[in-house]
This record gives C-alpha cells, sequence and structure tokens, in this order.
C-alpha cells in the first residue's frame, strides 16, 4: 500500500514538472510573437523625421531659437563673394581703359565705377571696378593682364565664404514668411474694429521685416553671383600711393601722437610766419605813436601825503566828589 502511494506521488509530480515546461514555452512564445508585433506596429506608426529645412523652419516659427548651419556641401555649391585688385602701368591710360572696358563685358561684366584723373606728363591714373561673373573670376583676372599692353606691378585675390548666412537668411525668410501669412488670415477673421486696426500693424511690421530680410538676401545674392575686381591704371610717371599702416600697439600711438604735435606745430608756426609781416609793419608804428604821446603829456603834480590826524585834548576838570 505504501510503495503504491510513494509511485502515484511520483507520478503527479513529473505529470506537473512536464505540464509547467510546456506552459513556460508557450508562454514565451507568445510573449516574443506580441513584442515582435508591437516593434512592427510602433515602427509602422512613427513618421518619418522632417527634412533638416523644414525642421529649422518648425522650430523658428514655434518661437524656438534653432540657428542655422550650413550643410556639408562641396566647394561648387557653397555662396562665396570674390574680390581681387589689380594695378598695370601702361602707356596710356585712356585707351587702357577703353580695352578694360571691352574685356569685360566680352567676359558677361560690367563697368562700376571709372573715376580718371590727369596728371600731365605721363601721371595720368584711371580707377575702374569691374563687375564680373564669379565662375570666370580667375580666368578673367589673368586674362586681363595679359591684354592689357603694360607692367602688373600689383594683384591681390581674396574670398569670403558666406554660405552660413545664406543658409541662415533662407531659413529666416521662410519663417517670416509663414509668420506674414498667418497675420493675413488672421486679418481676414477680424470681427471688431480694435482688432482690425491691431492686426494691420502687425501685418505691416511682419511684412516690413521679410522685405529687409528679402533685400539682405538679394544683396547677398549679388555678391556672390558677380565678383568685384578694381582695376588701377597708372601711367608712365604716376606714382604708386601706398599705404602704410605702421605699427600697432603702443609704439602706433606714440608714432601717430608725435605726427601729430609735428603736424601742430607747423600749423602754428605758418600762421605765426604769416601773422608777423603785419604785426612789425603796425604794431612798431603804433607802439612809436604811444610812445610819443606819453612823453607830450604833462605830469601830474605829486601828493603830498596827509599828515597824521590832530588829537584833541580835554582840560581837567574840579574833581566831583
Amino acid at each position: 500500500m505504501g510503495e503504491t502511494m510513494r509511485a502515484h506521488r511520483i507520478l503527479l509530480v513529473s505529470t506537473a514538472l512536464i505540464v509547467g515546461l510546456l506552459v513556460g514555452g508557450c508562454t514565451g512564445n507568445g510573449q516574443t510573437d506580441q513584442a515582435a508585433s508591437s516593434g512592427a506596429g510602433v515602427s509602422n506608426a512613427m513618421p518619418e523625421a522632417p527634412a533638416a529645412g523644414v525642421d529649422t523652419a518648425q522650430g523658428a516659427a514655434e518661437g524656438k531659437d534653432t540657428p542655422a548651419q550650413a550643410p556639408d556641401l562641396s566647394v561648387d555649391q557653397r555662396s562665396i563673394i570674390y574680390r581681387g585688385s589689380l594695378s598695370v602701368r601702361v602707356q596710356d591710360v585712356n585707351a587702357a581703359a577703353s580695352q578694360t572696358s571691352g574685356i569685360v563685358q566680352t567676359a558677361g561684366g560690367y563697368v562700376g565705377g571709372d573715376n580718371r584723373s590727369s596728371g600731365g606728363s605721363g601721371a595720368d591714373t584711371a580707377t575702374m571696378e569691374l563687375r564680373v561673373p564669379a565662375a570666370k573670376f580667375t580666368a578673367f583676372v589673368d586674362q586681363l593682364a595679359k591684354q592689357l599692353s603694360g607692367t602688373e606691378e600689383q594683384r591681390q585675390i581674396s574670398t569670403e565664404d558666406v554660405t552660413e548666412q545664406t543658409v541662415d537668411l533662407d531659413a529666416r525668410i521662410t519663417v517670416q514668411q509663414a509668420r506674414v501669412d498667418s497675420g493675413r488670415r488672421l486679418l481676414a477673421q477680424a470681427k471688431s474694429l480694435n482688432d482690425l486696426v491691431m492686426l494691420e500693424k502687425e501685418v505691416a511690421t511682419r511684412e516690413s521685416d521679410l522685405a529687409s530680410l528679402q533685400a539682405k538676401k538679394r544683396h547677398l545674392a549679388d555678391l556672390t553671383a558677380l565678383s568685384t575686381i578694381t582695376v588701377t591704371l597708372l601711367g608712365p610717371q604716376a606714382a604708386v600711393l601706398k599705404a602704410d599702416d605702421g605699427p600697432a600697439g603702443f609704439l602706433g600711438g606714440l608714432a601717430g601722437g608725435w605726427k601729430a604735435l609735428v603736424s601742430s606745430l607747423a600749423v602754428v608756426l605758418t600762421v605765426l610766419g604769416a601773422v608777423l609781416p603785419w604785426v612789425l609793419a603796425i604794431g612798431v608804428p603804433a607802439l612809436l605813436v604811444w610812445w610819443l604821446i606819453r612823453r607830450a603829456r604833462p605830469g601830474k603834480p605829486a601828493l603830498v601825503p596827509a599828515g597824521p590826524p590832530a588829537t584833541v585834548q580835554k582840560a581837567d576838570g574840579p574833581d566831583q566828589g
């Protein structure tokens, strides 16, 4: 009887273990499938990330200070301002200036400024500001230096990368345009006169800000589309004026102060030299006349000093008493 109960108990325990293992395996598979299904659902429900420009514009429109950053662009895709200067000594300044105008027009540019001065005896000079397409900047400078029949004395080229400013302006213009459109919609829905006046003022302010940003963008686009070249044409005897910045700091200030002192003394001496002949011509005769008048005037009698004041003595009277 005892052995039968023990065998029955072992059978029940074994059966319970097997059932537990089977239930645990089914539960794990179900949780794994559920997790996979849940992950797929979240992945399908998540929207795609917005573009960088849209995210920047939305952040700024919501009042967030999200600065626009320039994307990683290649050199030919960046916004670069090209500037240059070229000095050439020629035999005939006017002829070289006319030739320069023809060269820049052939390159698709134009003359933005032309300043000429006649010094005589081969000392004529001309300063021309040329605007040429940025894509032809380097080639144009080389071509101009070769075609002008003269001697190149100075060449300077500089660049400025304004890609970040361009991207920032684009983002700000997008945001400001959205603000203007929103203000116009609210203005169309105004119900009272006070709301109408307030919204009109707000829309006008937003439109003014938008116009200012657009003007900055146009100016920047003009500088990047057309490069600027300053050409200086010098006659055979014309002198080249070179800027001398001098040392900076204490020595520079000391040198500047000394130059100012010398200049001031030179001005004072110049004025004194111009006035001195008039002082001698007018002052000496006037001084002589004054001296003669003083001599001819009769002398004043000497004043007798007054004596000490007289003292009054009282006579001693009889004692009363």
